[in-house]
């Protein structure tokens, strides 16, 4: 994926020292989270570039099969048909060449943070776990594990956060809940919160994401 397939913010007054790659959710694109890096008051004195890459233009089987941006397709709301494998993977191979890139720019694994919202986070989480090295953490808000079943116990082990509204109609949160609780059991570290919201991002939530990044980072 080229820069110009991104949407990039910098943050502090020097070069970047550390990088969120945010993976956005179904029909958005890399603009959605945008506006909330200056919502997070990051500290000028540790720069932090966040990367927000468009999705591919694919059909999506559960809208008729129009063509919108989505990481992979979802053939139906049940557990089963919320992710296909072959579009998890192709996603993840996105969101690998993503790392990859800047660790050429000079930014080591332990400070490159993956992050996504929804259909986003799903492929956050299955990189991450995956990675064949440690990233500084995970990020993945509204979303769940996907192909749950393939997910073995040598995994990666790294901070988590993890956020989900009560009152979702679009991913329940017991679906987010019930992930965390499997990566819970084979003994990552996850931090979760839970927030009286829809499929959305809130105030609140905005806050707690500024901490935990600041501790990520080891910012004082």
């Amino acid at each position: 994926m080229s820069a110009e397939e991104s949407v990039e913010i910098e943050t502090g007054r020097d070069e970047p020292q550390g990088s969120v790659i945010w993976l956005h959710g179904l029909g958005a694109d890399g603009h959605d989270f945008e506006p909330i890096v200056p919502e997070l008051r990051l500290p000028e004195e540790f720069g932090v570039r966040f990367i927000f890459p468009h999705a591919p233009m694919r059909p999506v089987t559960i809208n008729g099969g129009m063509k919108m941006r989505a990481w992979f397709d979802i053939l139906s709301l049940d557990r089963d048909g919320l992710a296909d494998e072959a579009g998890v993977r192709a996603s993840t191979g996105i969101l690998e060449d993503l790392i990859r890139r800047e660790q050429d720019r000079g930014i080591d694994a332990s400070k490159i943070v993956v992050a996504g919202f929804s259909q986003g986070g799903a492929i956050a989480i299955h990189a991450a776990l995956r990675s064949k090295q440690k990233l500084a953490g995970l990020m993945a808000l509204s979303t769940y594990l996907p192909l749950a079943s393939e997910l073995g116990d040598e995994v990666v082990k790294l901070p988590i956060f993890m956020a989900h509204g009560t009152f979702d109609p679009v991913l329940p949160m017991a679906l987010g809940r019930e992930s965390a609780d499997l990566l819970l059991a084979k003994g990552l570290d996850v931090e979760w919160h839970d927030y009286p919201m829809a499929h959305a991002v809130c105030a609140e939530e905005i806050e707690d994401i500024r901490r935990w990044l600041l501790a990520v980072y080891t910012i004082e």
